[in-house]
């Protein structure tokens, strides 16, 4: 028996019905291929049935083709929604940060020593900062300046990057610059952003000063994927930390950098592990 790791991910969203996961194990079956890893969900609100599900070939053979066709065929009866994914191969990921590193780093520091099973083919930021950091990690570094009037421009070269490296997933890093409708429409689905969780009730600058006068009792932050409505996409993951009075809005600033690094490489992983599906506005989140 070979390790316990699968060669494929199948994930699928469609109506609710009888015999959806009967259809899909008997398919993988008569393949001679088996069962990793399986968690589904029926959602009684909007009726659909989501479902994720990791396997091996038994014979080692590549038999996507062959996996393709059957799954299209099924997919047919019951409106899947669906994606077959090669588990082993290492997804390619770009990171947009500008100025405040804290998520790039601990990203970085993930990739480096595996916990997070990435390429980086791409940094880019629209400042010079952290030039010395991604050629630490032997990363290229592409400085894109961007004003109001060269905001195009710049977005066709991320874009042109995104092609060249066939990059699977964007990760917006505390990339302080909002991404415009025509490029968050490209990438719906494979781009990631954090913030923290004040949103919308501390929006703009200083936001941890707003927090702090205001005598917040939970810092925290928000990993969703980007959309056209600002820092209203699908969310992905958040998590919280206490703090008291005695917390000033530095102390407060500090925890926020923590949360956020976990946060984000969470919903980083889980993308790359692909536990997340699309159910309307919101996700589901298999574990």
């Amino acid at each position: 028996m070979r390790a316990h790791r699968p060669d494929y991910i199948l994930t699928l969203s469609c109506p609710d019905a009888v015999g959806i996961v009967h259809a899909v194990s008997g398919l993988l079956a008569a393949r001679n291929c088996n069962i990793v890893d399986s968690a589904q969900f029926g959602d009684p609100v909007s009726g659909r049935f989501f479902l994720r599900m990791s396997f091996t070939i038994e014979d080692g053979e590549d038999a996507s083709p062959d996996l393709h066709a059957g799954f299209a065929e099924i997919a047919g009866s019951f409106g899947f929604d669906w994606q077959l994914t090669d588990a082993r191969r290492r997804q390619r990921v770009m990171i947009l940060v500008s100025r405040i590193g804290h998520c790039l780093n601990d990203l970085l520091y993930r990739y480096r020593i595996g916990a997070l099973d990435i390429d980086i083919p791409a940094i880019v930021s629209n400042h010079r900062d952290f030039y010395q950091l991604s050629a630490w990690h032997n990363v290229p570094f592409h400085y894109l300046p961007v004003n109001p009037e060269t905001k195009a421009s710049q977005e066709a070269k991320i874009l042109d990057i995104i092609e060249t490296e066939r990059i699977d997933l964007v990760v917006l890093a505390r990339y302080m610059q909002v991404l415009s409708p025509e490029l968050c429409k490209r990438l719906v689905g494979r781009a990631i952003n954090i913030h923290h969780s004040f949103l919308p009730s501390f929006k703009g600058a200083r936001p941890y000063h707003q927090a702090h006068s205001r005598g917040v009792k939970l810092i925290g932050a928000t990993a969703h994927y980007v959309t056209e409505a600002l820092d209203e996409g699908p969310i992905i993951e958040q998590e919280v930390a206490r703090v008291d009075h005695t917390a000033t809005p530095d102390d407060l600033a500090s925890v926020g950098r923590d949360t956020e690094c976990v946060v984000l490489a969470r919903a980083v992983k889980r993308h790359i592990d692909r536990r997340i599906l699309l159910n309307g506005h919101k996700t589901v989140v298999f574990a």
